[in-house]
């Protein structure tokens, strides 16, 4: 039987699309793309404990989200490789907005895949099973990611840079946006892809603020989600009018992001805008 030094509080990070290139879709329905993931210090944070004794099935808890969470499926997926600790009750505080680009649901699943580690095999292709973000968010640190999320390149920590973020109250279908972009013929080459996986990986790899390099700093789906939620225009808007040295969406949003060189002007802006954005640092967990 697995051993688990119970009770275990997990620490699930944010990720940042610093950009994503949308390129041509593939006849599973799935997106080619090239994209810089960078992990938040916004993070959920999951106690695991045992399950006690009238428990009948592994419980997961998370007030505020409806429906079954993928910490279940993960848990179920574990067990059916051979993973077999007690009964779990497994409590996650949501701080990471639901449905926000920022991949939330896939850090809580990741946070918990990485109990297997030693023990389960292909813990990669499981965490593709649930989600494109989830690989990523394994082993939370910035990365080149290619393909459909499964091919992932390590990239050094950049230099000190701020993240302020704007998320809404009611979040964005990832399909819708995938499928919206489809419609508004948004997607790229695949010569053109791999080119500009190139560029990023050439200009990520010297450690330096992603505000050195803000021409790189392109989000394809941001079209489509505006067109699905104005308000995302808006919202950006206003980032640049405190002060961002850069404003973007992150993933297929609706979340913008403002980029800031240090901690006092982030706050600063952050004050300004109200108290719906969100103060964190890129690059690190």
């Amino acid at each position: 039987m697995t051993e688990l030094d119970l009770p275990l509080e997990l620490s699930a990070p944010a990720k940042l699309n610093l950009c994503l290139y949308l390129g041509p879709r593939r006849k599973d329905g799935l997106h080619e793309l090239t994209s810089i993931f960078e992990p938040l210090t916004l993070h959920d944070t999951i106690t695991v404990s045992a399950g006690g004794r009238q428990a009948l099935v592994d419980q997961v808890i998370c007030p505020g989200v409806p429906g079954e969470n993928l910490v279940s499926q993960v848990i179920r997926m574990m067990r059916s490789e051979g993973w077999s600790p007690p009964l779990l009750k497994v409590e996650i505080e949501k701080r990471i907005p639901v449905q926000a680009g920022l991949g939330g649901g896939s850090a809580d699943a990741a946070a918990i895949l990485r109990l297997g580690v030693g023990e389960v095999e292909d813990l990669a292709g499981l965490a593709l099973l649930l989600g494109a973000d989830v690989p990523s968010q394994l082993n939370p640190k910035p990365l080149l990611v290619e393909g459909v999320g499964q091919k992932l390149t390590t990239l050094p920590v950049p230099a000190e840079h701020w993240v302020v973020l704007l998320p809404f109250e009611m979040g964005l279908s990832t399909r819708a946006v995938f499928d919206e972009a489809d419609r508004m013929k948004l997607g790229r080459s695949q010569e053109e892809i791999d080119e500009l996986s190139g560029r990023l990986w050439a200009v990520a790899t010297n450690g330096v603020s992603p505000l050195a390099y803000p021409a790189l700093l392109v989000n394809d789906l941001e079209p489509a989600a505006i067109s699905l939620k104005p308000e995302i225009g808006i919202a950006k808007e206003r980032l640049e009018s405190a002060g961002a040295g850069f404003t973007g969406m992150t993933g297929t949003g609706p979340t913008v992001f403002g980029l800031f060189s240090d901690r006092e002007s982030a706050q600063s802006a952050a004050d300004e805008i109200g108290p719906e954005a969100i103060v964190c640092q890129g690059g690190v967990t």
